[in-house]
């Protein structure tokens, strides 16, 4: 389960849906890509991680997966936004680790605030709020993939620009805690242009790194 919940950068967590934030602004409007990242996860060989955001009828889809030897995983959600919000339709996420999984999904009526793989998009599209400092951190509510609801808190991270495997990319940046485990942080740079589209994400669990994310490769798949 480390492994396929790696996928979403915190080992069983994952992102959510703000509470204190500005409500004036539009929020940055989506654009369709396909992506592949490479994940290492501590004691684990690394792997390639695949992510593509497509529009699909009247909803949108993110889909991302992975496959090594002895293990994979996937996690999709479908979901609708308009300028000032994210709304999750439906969640399935499998894995399997040397032949032995699970599988899950939430509908709608299942997830009382965001999906964690929603809630990535709802975060990128919201992570140059300012309003979201150290001082004074933005908290974030999410269901995990059995539906359970779970509450982190971030900030805005000062990297505006960010050089990763595949190539140099202007940025917004986050860090995600929960006050109630101090040694854990996780920082998510997303790409400015393509909300959801990570370029790094970096687990740390008592100063070491847990998990590392970057971006190989991205490609645009429409116009916007």
């Amino acid at each position: 389960m480390a492994v396929s919940a790696a996928l979403l950068m915190l080992p069983v967590n994952s992102f959510g849906m703000a509470d204190n934030m500005a409500k004036d602004d539009d929020l940055q409007p989506l654009a369709p890509f396909e992506a592949q990242y490479r994940l290492e996860v501590r004691g684990w060989p690394s792997a390639t991680i695949t992510h593509q955001l497509r529009e699909e009828s009247q909803h949108w889809l993110s889909d991302m997966r992975f496959s090594i030897t002895i293990a994979r995983g996937q996690e999709r959600s479908r979901f609708t936004t308009d300028d000032a919000s994210t709304h999750a339709l439906m969640y399935d996420s499998s894995y399997s680790v040397l032949g032995i999984g699970d599988s899950y999904q939430l509908r709608a009526d299942d997830i009382a605030s965001l999906d964690r793989q929603t809630a990535i998009i709802d975060l990128a599209r919201r992570a140059d709020n300012a309003n979201c400092s150290f001082a004074s951190p933005c908290d974030i509510h999410f269901a995990d993939h059995r539906g359970r609801e779970e509450h982190f808190q971030y900030y805005m991270a000062d990297i505006d620009r960010l050089k990763v495997p595949a190539g140099e990319f202007d940025t917004h940046s986050v860090i995600l805690f929960d006050s109630e485990k101090p040694d854990r942080q996780l920082r998510i740079s997303f790409h400015a242009d393509f909300p959801g589209l990570i370029l790094e994400a970096l687990y740390q669990k008592d100063g070491k790194r847990d998990t590392h994310i970057t971006l190989t490769r991205m490609t645009s798949m429409g116009d916007s």
